[in-house]
């Protein structure tokens, strides 16, 4: 056990217990680091991290009750199950919040205690099922869950599990994400991660770099605007395993010297001001956090057409939601470059969706309902 913090909590205070596949910096751990935030020392956290990165732990506050958990480690299924049961039966927390596919077996274990809440919260998939799920996950989707509340951010999310999970519909409850609207918002502070030459307009992107984000159609995206002479920088913020390779990309594609990999940036709202357009080139999303960062500050958006993007974005933007196509994405890209007016306006129709149906306190105040059952 690491990173125990009291906080003053009495041991009265409900015990939730949040099992991530990574606690690294994401949209789900952002998601949750939020909530212990607002509510401070309503409840009392475990946090288990299955890959071991407790990196996201640094965005929780000192007055939440807070403690980071090594996970069980058996060999093989059976025996990491019967280590989760005895470590369930050794902590008695009050609810079980399990995440994606990755914790499935925490989903599977928490049938043997009785009189444990389990709450599964599914926010999207990895490459492996960005065009369709694999059957065996389905049905264990289908068995393990058949008794659990499950939440999902999306319509997209929502109707699967209504359709193919085959889920109670009594045990299905949609709660969209919500955003922190004076944080994200077109006025405060500006921060370019990439200068660069005044009146060059700049293409940005806030994304783990990894398989499924497929910047590379973005950067084969953006060679197409410089063989269209179109101006353009592009910041690209965010890290990961993709990094090395999609730089080598870059290089390739002769556009090196335009973009800006600008790594992991822990607080990235003055970043967004500094944007002209915002890119979400991704094979897979749901309900994506960096859209409605976008939209919060008063973006327009080019995106592939994936999960609920057309949904959240205002009705002007969609004609800029595209398919996985790069020559696509381009055209989409390209015309907000050249069209500063109506990227401006499109921005500010953003806005506007995002204070009216995106509402953080409200997406609180739902997951607060569900933790205290």
């Amino acid at each position: 056990m690491r990173g125990t913090r009291k906080a003053g909590s009495p041991a009265q205070t409900r015990l939730v217990m949040h099992v991530f596949p990574s606690f690294a910096v994401g949209g789900a751990q952002v998601r949750y680091a939020a909530l212990a935030n607002r509510f401070r020392a309503r409840w009392r956290h475990v946090v288990v991290p299955l890959d071991g990165d407790g990196a996201c732990a640094a965005r929780i506050g000192a007055q939440v009750p807070f403690t980071l958990l090594d996970p069980p480690r058996a060999r093989g299924t059976a025996g990491r199950i019967w280590q989760i049961q005895s470590l369930l039966h050794r902590l008695r927390p009050d609810v079980l919040v399990t995440g994606n596919w990755g914790s499935m077996d925490w989903a599977i274990a928490q049938h043997a205690v009785p009189g444990l809440r389990h709450l599964h919260i599914e926010d999207g998939f990895g490459p492996e099922e960005a065009t369709q799920q694999f059957r065996r996950r389905v049905l264990a989707r289908r068995w393990a869950l058949r008794r659990s509340t499950v939440v999902l951010p999306s319509v997209t999310l929502l109707r699967l599990a209504q359709e193919e999970w085959r889920l109670p519909q009594d045990r299905l409850r949609y709660v969209p994400n919500g955003l922190d609207l004076n944080r994200f918002r077109p006025d405060g502070p500006v921060a370019s991660p990439a200068p660069g030459p005044a009146g060059i307009p700049l293409i940005g992107t806030v994304a783990a770099l990894r398989p499924e984000k497929a910047l590379d159609r973005l950067l084969r995206a953006c060679a197409l605007l410089a063989r269209r002479r179109t101006p353009f920088r592009l910041a690209i913020l965010g890290d990961g395993p993709d990094r090395a390779r999609l730089q080598a990309l870059a290089a390739e594609l002769g556009i090196g010297g335009q973009v800006t990999f600008a790594g992991h940036v822990p607080d990235p709202a003055a970043a967004y001001r500094s944007f002209d357009v915002f890119a979400l080139s991704s094979d897979t999303e749901q309900m994506p956090f960096s859209v409605l960062e976008a939209m919060g500050t008063g973006l327009a958006v080019a995106a592939t057409d994936v999960g609920d993007v057309s949904a959240m974005l205002a009705t002007p933007n969609l004609p800029f939601v595209t398919p996985k196509d790069d020559a696509d994405f381009a055209i989409a890209l390209a015309t907000l470059l050249e069209e500063p007016e109506r990227r401006r306006s499109i921005g500010a129709a953003n806005r506007s969706r995002a204070v009216l149906d995106f509402s953080e306190e409200a997406m609180f105040q739902a997951y607060a309902a569900l933790i205290e059952g």
